[in-house]
């Protein structure tokens, strides 16, 4: 029932968390405001009244009032009450011509309002749950204890139980790919990665002037034969891998050929640096690399593709206390610490289901926007996976890499050429991420745009005059 001004005869369903209940009662205060069942204007019911009806001490309807005013949830009228004064979330607006930028790798927004108004309440909540000490202190450089025994708690599923020693808290996967490749390979010397490989991991390895020698890869991923071979003609320091849902061809490396992968770098001792942005984004996916070969993996599990790119933040799991030490060494040499609020910001996400929400809305988003694509686009020459947000798209001859994605440029799409992965020659084939655009209408508008102009042909689709 919505409420108005008049009325005052409110009781929240207080959700089952692990905090206080005083906090729980906000939380309730916040999703029925998202859900339209407190109305902005609305008078909350008197403390008393409200403590007697819950069975709860007054104190706590108290607390729990001032945590909603903290959030900008409410609002106190002297001898009047206390009224919601909640903004109306605005609604997703599509660009002004229909058409996005889908060189972004980003996962998509998800319509959910009252899952939208928890992630904010529940960055509110920090306020009181932590006080000026968060905004106002460093923390070691691995991260804060708790932070690092949550982080623990998010990789279970993929990682099993690990020590929270062995989990450190960097600024975003870049910064623990930095921390990682800068402390096993030094200038000059060499690490083996996929042909097709992150183009951050590129951009890493030229500053620090370290080599990058490429794995042939297939539809499944890195070739371990191919590893082997350049294993024994090439001295190399590690080998770094993107597994799961692989930036940019969406391959997802089979378990047979990850546990051939470990046999090899045991074999020849390389250390293994496992890229697992995606990782969680699957329902099932095989066990990590970190899993199979924890004494010699580095496991970076970044947040940006399954929760949010803002929040740059990054688990990263060593193999030892020893390895610990010395990561946590770079981290402090090369990023000093990950930012304390965005490290609380996660844990609370994660303690109390919010983290897990997400992904869940991730998902769903991901089937609505994959089938767009299995409708619009030209199944023979895409290449990806029906849970990832972006897919490969091998172009069909005379196209090329440049002139297709100039095209598609002057039309106002933009999308990423092979040439920004490729540590070889590039193939004829540009990566488009389905995550940037806003609605389903701008995706389909910008798909069928790319569907029109790989009907035609290079010469006409050219104007020159």
């Amino acid at each position: 029932m919505t409420l108005d001004a008049s009325e005052t005869t409110w009781l929240p369903a207080i959700r089952k968390a692990n905090g206080p209940l005083y906090i729980a009662i906000a939380d309730a205060i916040a999703v029925d405001i998202a859900e339209g069942r407190l109305s902005e204007g609305a008078r909350l019911p008197p403390q008393r009244a409200l403590a007697g009806a819950l069975g709860i001490d007054f104190t706590t309807v108290s607390r729990a009032y001032n945590e909603a005013r903290h959030r900008g949830l409410v609002e106190g009228r002297v001898g009047q009450g206390t009224y919601v004064k909640a903004r109306r979330m605005k609604g997703l607006q599509p660009a002004a011509d229909g058409l996005v930028d889908m060189s972004m790798n980003l996962p998509p927004l998800f319509d959910d309002p009252v899952l939208t108004m928890r992630l904010w309440s529940d960055i509110a909540s920090l306020q009181s749950e932590h006080g000026l000490d968060l905004l106002m202190r460093y923390q070691a450089a691995g991260g804060a204890q708790h932070n690092r025994t949550v982080g623990a708690t998010w990789l279970r599923p993929r990682l099993g139980d690990i020590p929270a020693e062995r989990v450190l808290i960097c600024a975003g996967a870049q910064s623990a790919l930095l921390a990682v490749v800068s402390s096993l390979a030094g200038a000059g010397e060499a690490i083996a990665a996929e042909a097709i490989a992150y183009p951050g991991l590129r951009a890493l390895a030229a500053h620090l002037s370290i080599e990058l020698v490429g794995i042939p890869i297939d539809e499944n991923g890195m070739i371990p034969e191919q590893l082997e071979a350049i294993c024994k003609t090439r001295r190399l320091r590690a080998l770094y891998c993107n597994p799961t849902l692989h930036n940019p061809t969406t391959s997802t490396l089979p378990l047979e050929r990850r546990k051939a992968i470990v046999a090899i770098a045991r074999t020849h001792g390389l250390a293994i640096i496992e890229d697992d942005a995606y990782g969680a984004i699957p329902a099932a996916a095989p066990s990590p690399l970190a899993s199979l070969a924890p004494d010699l993996a580095y496991h970076i599990a970044g947040l940006a593709k399954c929760l949010s790119p803002a929040l740059r933040i990054a688990y990263l799991v060593v193999p030892d206390r020893q390895s610990s030490v010395r990561m946590e060494g770079a981290i402090r040499a090369t990023s000093g610490m990950a930012p304390p609020f965005n490290a609380a910001v996660a844990t609370r996400w994660i303690e109390d289901g919010t983290a897990s929400e997400v992904l869940r809305a991730i998902r769903r988003e991901v089937t609505i926007r994959q089938a767009m694509v299995s409708r619009l686009l030209p199944k023979d020459i895409v290449q990806t996976d029906q849970e990832g947000f972006h897919l490969w798209l091998h172009l069909p001859p005379p196209w090329t890499r440049g002139d297709f994605s100039g095209r598609l440029r002057a039309s106002g799409i933009s999308v990423v050429a092979s040439d920004a992965f490729a540590l070889g020659p590039a193939p004829e084939a540009v990566r488009l991420g389905l995550g940037a655009a806003r609605t389903h209408e701008e995706l389909q508008r910008s798909l069928m745009t790319i569907a029109d102009l790989l009907q035609q042909t290079p010469t006409a689709s050219s104007l020159v005059v």
